[in-house]
């Protein structure tokens, strides 16, 4: 079993930036890849951005390519998603998940999740 717990959310104006941090505990051994999704209420998880368990590989949603960047920390078990240049459209709740090895951009394919936490920006 891994627990996830994320931090780092708040509210900001658009153009500011903010860092989420997911800390891992439990079970970490293993080799996970780990993602950042988003989401709104009523609507379906969306992927932001992914990172293999060595961190030698990346993908990002287009919509925030060149704004986010994902990073991870093997030693201290933490993910973190930096945001720079926020607009009011990445408003939602953002909870990283953890899946073996690989990136995957599909939320059905992670198997551990974290509790979330809300980004808002004002425009």
């Amino acid at each position: 079993q891994v627990t996830l717990v994320e931090s780092g959310g708040g509210s900001v104006q658009a153009g500011e930036s903010l860092r989420l941090s997911c800390a891992a505990s439990g079970r970490t051994g293993g080799a996970y890849g780990m993602g950042w999704f988003r989401q709104l209420p009523g609507k379906e998880r969306e992927f932001v951005a992914g990172i293999n368990w060595s961190g030698g590989s990346t993908d990002y949603a287009d919509s925030v390519k060149g704004r986010f960047s994902i990073s991870r920390d093997n030693a201290k078990n933490t993910v973190d998603l930096q945001m720079v240049s926020l607009k009011a459209e990445d408003t939602a709740v953002y909870s990283c998940a953890a899946r073996s090895y690989a990136i995957s951009t599909t939320s059905s394919e992670y198997r551990y999740w974290g509790q979330g936490t809300q980004v808002t920006v004002s425009s």
